[in-house]
């Protein structure tokens, strides 16, 4: 699928000498969901505020659709949607006038039903004439995602857009998420809560220290870096691994059980050579259970560097 936003070479050094951002290449594609995920200070909101022209790269390319950021700002801008991470509402306004307002500094002329439709999407309609300062937390975020769809974008970046919502309004923006994807919107997010991203996601990507470190298939990229763990319970649970043992990848677990970790994509995962082991070791095994690597896992091997 094509590219819609590309960035190529993107650099951001601060006064100060910080490279917030090191030479970043990236291509997101047309209608994905890609989930950005990266410790404090990583580099995702520079990335994301630089694209969306709050932050003047010190170098390199950015296009949306074609439209070069920087030589064509206005177009390139009219494309994406931005759903900042801090909530910054006037609150003595109304929510209707609120997002009337956004779409008309896109340049949108007056839409009323457009935006009858982006309030309905997002259950605002009932509260469209309440002012900012009666919402909850959840609904004023809400209310940041109705401004940035109210031009209809193209590309919605979303940065950290669950922070501090409950359980339930979580699942019902990410409903929406998938809902604008549906309308071939394409979709970037920042977040926490990487089960979010692993639900969700089309592809992910991990930037750490202004560098992105990789973007791939979250299907792939599973079942690349992807291990199973099988723990052990043994009929007498022991304090070390045996003598017996040591040629295998073993670790004790807090019970005293043994904790073998394998490659499941592996030709031979010596599975049946520990069984066969255990009895030469003197252990009688009682139950034996697996699990599978989850992107949390992944993700915190990668930015410690103990993944290759």
């Amino acid at each position: 699928m094509a590219d819609i936003v590309t960035i190529r070479n993107l650099t951001k050094t601060y006064g100060d000498g910080f490279e917030a951002l090191k030479s970043v290449n990236l291509g997101i594609r047309k209608g994905e969901i890609l989930a950005l995920l990266g410790p404090n200070g990583a580099g995702k909101t520079t990335l994301i505020s630089t694209v969306c022209g709050i932050t003047r790269p010190t170098s390199g390319t950015i296009t949306v659709r074609g439209h070069d950021t920087l030589k064509d700002f206005r177009a390139a801008r009219r494309l994406i949607g931005l759903v900042p991470q801090e909530i910054s509402l006037e609150p003595f306004e109304r929510v209707m006038n609120t997002v009337r307002f956004s779409r008309g500094l896109f340049g949108g002329g007056r839409d009323d039903a457009h935006l009858e439709r982006v309030l309905r999407q997002l259950s605002l309609w009932d509260k469209r004439d309440a002012r900012i300062l009666e919402l909850s937390g959840g609904m004023k975020r809400r209310v940041l995602i109705a401004k940035a769809l109210s031009h209809d974008p193209r590309v919605l970046f979303l940065d950290e857009p669950t922070a501090g919502v409950d359980v339930e309004l979580r699942r019902d923006m990410w409903r929406v998420v998938e809902g604008l994807k549906a309308d071939g919107v394409t979709i970037i997010l920042t977040t926490h809560y990487i089960e979010e991203a692993e639900a969700i996601a089309d592809r992910i990507g991990i930037i750490a220290g202004g560098d992105i470190l990789l973007v791939e298939e979250k299907a792939a990229l599973m079942q690349r870096m992807g291990q199973k763990q099988m723990e052990i319970q043994l009929q007498d649970p022991v304090t070390e691994v045996p003598a017996a043992l040591a040629d295998f990848d073993l670790q004790i677990g807090g019970d005293g059980t043994l904790i073998y970790t394998y490659d499941a994509q592996g030709e031979r995962t010596g599975i049946t050579r520990l069984f066969s082991a255990l009895p030469d070791a003197g252990l009688v095994l009682r139950d034996v259970q697996t699990r599978q690597s989850s992107l949390e896992d992944i993700f915190v091997n990668l930015v410690n560097g103990d993944a290759a």
